[in-house]
């Protein structure tokens, strides 16, 4: 879980950074949480220094009433953390270019004076670094998006077992490792985008090729590494044959 800091020193300001950052992990299934919002950057320092580790920071550059700025704050943390991500969020377009001056590796900037614009720059920060993670893990994995009520769940494909239709009309269910997700969809849909990886081995089940562990001929049968069983028409044997 890679911890989430807000330095700002507008209380209004931070708590709605803080509310639209927290709904953005949750919807998206962010491996983040946020653990210090403040307006003192004292507090973002003890905590850094009391949790080491890498960490993404969202500072305000001017903290009224402090005994340092923004990018006074950035320096700190870069000597505790220096692989962290940092984030300046503040009124103040005409002093992006600090950021270099100060050698502080800035991820981006952020002008907070349109709340729209603000929304839209801080999900992109969690995205790009959400990402950046992934290909640093050497993660190349595809992922199947799915939504769940109003959370949108991110599932490795090579994880998903089958689909299976639910029983009711645009319903189905994915079996995963992991999870089991009832959601409104199409196996239509399904069969095209995932090609040949999956297979539509009945009317009623789309498997991944990948997780069969054997084939019970006589009785039509496929049963998942899982230990899960799925159904196979009579003219998906040969199909199935070629595959194994």
């Amino acid at each position: 879980m890679i911890p989430v800091y807000i330095c700002e020193d507008d209380a209004k300001i931070r708590a709605e950074q803080k509310e639209y950052l927290e709904k953005q992990i949750m919807i998206e299934g962010y491996d983040m949480e946020v653990v210090l919002c403040s307006g003192h950057p004292q507090e973002i320092i003890q905590a850094v220094k009391e949790s080491p580790g890498r960490g993404i920071y969202f500072l305000d550059i001017e903290l009224k009433g402090e005994s340092m700025d923004g990018f006074g704050l950035g320096q700190e943390i870069r000597k505790l953390d220096s692989r962290g991500f940092l984030i300046y969020v503040t009124a103040f377009s005409d002093l992006a270019f600090e950021t270099f001056r100060y050698h502080l590796e800035a991820l981006d900037y952020i002008v907070k004076g349109n709340p729209k614009k603000l929304k839209k720059g801080l999900c992109r920060c969690l995205k790009v670094i959400t990402e950046r993670m992934r290909k640093e893990k050497g993660e190349e994995r595809e992922y199947f998006s799915v939504k769940v009520m109003d959370v949108v769940k991110h599932i490795p494909v090579d994880e998903i077992v089958f689909f299976e239709t639910a029983g009711r009309t645009h319903r189905i269910e994915l079996h995963g490792y992991h999870d089991r997700i009832d959601f409104i969809g199409s196996m239509q849909e399904l069969e095209e985008k995932f090609g040949e990886r999956f297979l539509r081995v009945h009317r009623a089940y789309l498997v991944n090729v990948a997780q069969i562990a054997e084939l019970n001929l006589k009785g039509r049968e496929i049963l998942m590494k899982n230990g899960e069983k799925c159904m196979f028409s009579r003219g998906m044997k040969g199909a199935l044959l070629d595959r194994m």
